[in-house]
């Protein structure tokens, strides 16, 4: 049957909001990734589809696999299955969660890049965005100047969503995250001189767009794909059903 929400259905989805899709730096449960969930006596079978039957299998299978190790770290959550419905390698890639093959182990010869460093490279992007948004709203706020940007540090920017994500961002690429931390920096947390500010602001003008833009056009060939069909959009989330004895 399927299920009104409970305390293991939020579990679930909480485990899952954790894992983001790396390109668009977004959670896979607030993009709609998240199909189904099953939870049975053996534990939680859940189903993630993607906006289309192409997207690159490394994304596919590191968002796969990070739902499989969110889902793991959850008390009382038992066998925990992950499936990719609908991708030309859904079958290599279910396998290889099935039997923890992990990346080289599911595609072998085909794994020419190395899966963490594919993720670091999008984790600087994300951070990358993450601080435009944050110098961006203090130049709109007229409170900082361009020529003061440098100058500004963590505890100058106001508590609110955009400052809390980038010490998160920071924090997941090993940046300082301490009260008098500059906020524009490089990748490797050197202070962006006067000079530099305002190509460097631009530069990472392009970035935020450009993962923007793509969650945005991903979103639309997800609605498309699955137009008309009975499933229940990202909205209002995915089909749970409750399968447990006495449930």
């Amino acid at each position: 049957m399927t299920a009104q929400m409970t305390s293991l259905d939020a579990e679930v989805m909480s485990a899952l909001s954790t894992v983001v899709d790396p390109e668009l730096d977004e959670p896979i449960t607030d993009l709609g990734f998240v199909r189904s969930i099953i939870l049975d006596d053996l534990g939680v079978e859940v189903h993630l589809r993607l906006p289309t039957s192409f997207c690159s299998p490394n994304f596919a299978y590191l968002m796969a696999s990070d739902a499989m190790d969110a889902l793991r770290l959850m008390p009382g959550g038992g066998v925990v299955r992950v499936m990719l419905d609908d991708h030309h390698d859904s079958d290599k890639i279910n396998l290889g969660l099935a039997t923890d093959a992990g990346y080289r182990g599911t595609f072998g010869n085909e794994a020419h890049e190395d899966l963490e460093e594919l993720r670091a490279t999008f984790k600087r992007k994300a951070h990358i965005a993450s601080m435009e948004r944050s110098c961006m709203q203090m130049l709109q706020r007229g409170t900082w100047t361009l020529e003061e940007l440098p100058l500004l540090e963590l505890r100058d920017l106001p508590d609110c969503a955009k400052t809390k994500s980038l010490v998160r961002r920071r924090a997941a690429i090993g940046l300082p995250t301490a009260p008098d931390s500059r906020v524009l920096v490089d990748g490797d947390g050197v202070a962006i001189p006067e000079r530099d500010v305002p190509l460097r602001l631009r530069m990472a003008a392009t970035t935020r767009r450009s993962i923007e833009g793509n969650a945005h056009f991903c979103r639309g060939l997800l609605a498309t794909r699955y137009a008309g069909s009975q499933e229940i959009d990202a909205i209002t989330g995915p089909v749970i059903t409750d399968l447990r004895s006495g449930a």
